[in-house]
């Protein structure tokens, strides 16, 4: 006697899913590979978007070369003589002189070497040699030269001057040059920069008290 088998009408026929169970697992495919590709797509845009950046900061930042800045500091009076006297007046003095360049780029500056004038009243009383080197990048180089000051070659109406001051106890010079390099970029970029000292100080007495650079 064969037993009664009970048929679920809701049971899919065959092992098939009904129509609308198949359209619902198709959608949710569907909607992962389309949320795929839109993480995909915005992952290329972030990194898009970070390259971009990377290369304004390169080249706005990295690769914009400055002006180095070349000064002097305080120097000190190693050694002095002078005399008031009218058109008789002279001054002479021995400077050790600090000298300061100041690189900002982003490579080193080398530089060629000048001569650094120093002057009274508008004629030169002294110079030094500031030998070729250079200056690593984002420092700055210091170094101490000595300079002898010599007003022997001053006009009549400047010694004259020259004796006011002494008297007044407080002579000012001068100095100025230019400096002519290459800045040096990722081993690879070289770029002419030159740059200007003009600098004024005051000696009062036996020391010079004030040092002003443009």
């Amino acid at each position: 006697m064969e037993k009664n088998q009970q048929v679920d009408p809701l049971a899919p026929t065959g092992g098939q899913y009904p129509r609308s169970d198949q359209e619902s697992l198709s959608n949710n495919t569907e909607q992962e590979k389309r949320q795929k590709r839109l993480k995909w797509a915005a992952y290329i845009a972030a990194f898009t978007v970070f390259q971009v950046i990377v290369i304004l900061v390169f080249v706005l930042v990295i690769m914009k070369v400055h002006t180095p800045k070349f000064r002097i500091g305080t120097p000190r009076l190693a050694s002095q003589a002078a005399v008031s006297a009218q058109s008789d007046s002279f001054f002479n003095a021995t400077l050790v002189t600090p000298f300061r360049l100041k690189n900002s780029n982003f490579g080193p500056y080398k530089y060629d070497s000048t001569t650094v004038l120093f002057k009274y009243d508008g004629t030169v009383v002294g110079q030094v040699d500031v030998p070729k080197g250079k200056a690593n990048f984002k420092s700055t180089k210091k170094f101490d030269l000595t300079v002898t000051v010599d007003t022997n070659s001053l006009t009549n109406t400047s010694r004259t001057r020259l004796g006011d001051d002494l008297l007044a106890g407080n002579v000012t010079l001068t100095s100025s040059a230019n400096l002519n390099g290459k800045v040096e970029l990722m081993l690879i970029f070289k770029k002419k920069k030159s740059t200007s000292m003009d600098c004024t100080m005051a000696i009062v007495g036996e020391t010079v008290q004030s040092v002003n650079c443009e």
